[in-house]
């Protein structure tokens, strides 16, 4: 089966034919922004999870590194359900890109040319499928998260994921799956490409996006679904030893969908298992992606054209 077709600056290309230039300014000093997006097939068909939320926030990242968009936010938007309906692909993930290209040479990136791209395939459970029921095991990344004023922490840029990849591959090299940074100060953050979540005699904490975490959708998405069963949800401060005494864990993102913690630096969470709170937002997440009983209006429908060759 060919890769599917990738979207660039308004036209598809083949996935072969979608390359860039040696001495596109992104390559040389990270300017790019991106975004991370599902696509699933549930029960009443394909649909992708808060499309408008992300491309917003797409947007919004290339405003604050004065990379403007060429396309508009419903240009965008529609790029997207065109290539997820092109590719033949009924569930996906979604990578829109906008990046600066070939260029004068230097630091200054405003004679760069923007290029945008879409590019969609198939991805499970990002930390393995297993992982949603038996949790993960974690360390304390010895990395911290940006502090405020060094890099725009709202933005989802590339250059601002040269951090995260040195917390993941520590901790895969550690023997965990994934890292848990701290803030400049000392206060729990989030993973490498996860927010996080710790449950405490029935309520969830969550670090303040003042910490320079990345304000996750799917974050945002948990927060509303908590509080809407009547669970206090409190944006606060964590300090670094709650962790390893609070009932439960748990990341949340794009990828991570809804993941539980089992250790953390060998420190069993609760009994070692996925707790009662994280199931239950589980299932609740799981009941709009799977089964597309969606009251938040967060589901786009995309109609999938059958692949060609």
């Amino acid at each position: 089966m060919h890769e599917p077709e990738i979207w660039r600056n308004g036209e598809f290309v083949r996935h072969e034919d979608a390359t860039v230039h040696v001495l596109s300014h992104a390559l040389h000093y990270g300017t790019s922004v991106f975004e991370g997006i599902r696509c699933y097939k549930t029960e009443k068909g394909s649909a992708v999870f808060r499309l408008r939320e992300h491309t917003q926030r797409l947007i919004d990242s290339g405003k604050i590194y004065r990379m403007p968009s060429p396309y508009s936010l419903e240009e965008l938007e529609q790029a997207m359900l065109d290539t997820i309906s092109n590719s033949g692909l009924a569930e996906c993930y979604i990578r829109p890109l906008l990046f600066r290209g070939e260029g004068p040479m230097g630091v200054n990136p405003l004679e760069s040319k923007i290029e945008t791209v879409i590019a969609v395939w198939e991805w499970g459970a990002y930390l393995g499928p297993e992982a949603l029921e038996n949790g993960v095991d974690v360390q304390v990344a010895s990395w911290t998260r940006m502090a405020p004023n060094t890099f725009p922490s709202m933005a989802k840029a590339g250059g601002n994921y040269l951090n995260a990849g040195l917390v993941k591959m520590d901790a895969v090299l550690n023997g965990f799956s994934e890292g848990i940074m701290l803030s400049s100060d000392g206060y729990v953050a989030e993973g490498s490409g996860e927010n996080l979540f710790m449950v405490k005699d029935g309520e969830i904490y969550t670090a303040p996006t003042s910490l320079c975490i990345l304000p996750g959708i799917t974050r945002n998405s948990i927060i509303h679904i908590a509080r809407d069963m009547g669970i206090s949800v409190h944006e606060v401060n964590i300090l670094h030893e709650a962790l390893y005494i609070c009932d439960e864990l748990f990341f949340t993102g794009t990828a991570a969908e809804v993941t539980p913690i089992r250790t953390v630096d060998h420190h069993v969470i609760g009994d070692g298992s996925r707790g009662p709170v994280t199931k239950k937002l589980q299932d609740a997440f799981f009941d709009i992606i799977e089964k597309g009983n969606d009251p938040y209006g967060w589901l786009t429908p995309v109609p999938v054209a059958t692949p060609v060759g």
